[in-house]
């Protein structure tokens, strides 16, 4: 694994019930801006979801995006967790996004 994936899953953990992140705010937290999909690819490969949140990690439109469980399972765990959604799109964005601290 490499140090930016490392980096990728390291700060997902970070990321608290009830808010969610991009993949593009994710991969400039971890050092690269440009690498949203290699953000995508690790998070793919989470072996650990209940550990690892990466159902928080959403597209920068507000989509939900993909989740190795399946989208509906994502909808499921991040409406559970508050976070409104209505036709595969977070509603009020900007209220649920979580800022990383560098």
């Amino acid at each position: 694994m490499t140090n930016f994936s490392k980096k990728v899953l390291e700060l997902t953990k970070q990321i608290p019930k009830g808010k969610i992140t991009t993949y593009r705010q994710l991969a400039a937290a971890a050092g690269n801006p440009k690498a949203c999909r290699a953000v995508g690819g690790t998070l793919n490969k989470n072996k650990h979801p209940i550990v690892i949140p990466c159902h928080r990690v959403i597209k920068s439109t507000g989509e939900v995006g993909g989740y190795s469980g399946g989208t509906v399972k994502k909808v499921a765990l991040l409406k559970k967790e508050g976070i409104p959604i209505k036709n595969s799109k977070i509603v009020n964005l900007k209220h649920y996004l979580h800022e990383f601290k560098c």
